[in-house]
């Protein structure tokens, strides 16, 4: 969706809420955006508790990070998944 040269985060359901939020949060200083991709219905919900905790960072730093979803169709294995794309900006 988006040009690819901001920085990509391939998020699980076993993807760890703390260290993806510490990432989003200190990648997210540096940059205006980055995105984050999810297969499955478990990886969106640690994506978006990882979001809100970044969030909790971000807010005593002086900005915000608002959250633009959409859906996009990934090649695996050969395989076509439809993922869930996230535009994470810094406000």
């Amino acid at each position: 969706m988006e040009a690819k040269n901001i920085p990509e985060f391939r998020v699980g359901k076993d993807t760890d809420i703390k260290k993806l939020a510490s990432a989003i949060y200190a990648n997210i200083k540096n940059v205006d955006k980055l995105e984050l991709k999810c297969i499955g219905v478990p990886a969106v919900n640690q994506a978006v508790k990882a979001v809100i905790s970044a969030r909790g960072l971000a807010t005593p730093s002086g900005f915000d990070i608002i959250i633009r979803p959409y859906f996009d169709i990934l090649s695996i294995q050969g395989e076509e998944k439809t993922a869930v794309g996230m535009i994470l900006e810094k406000i």
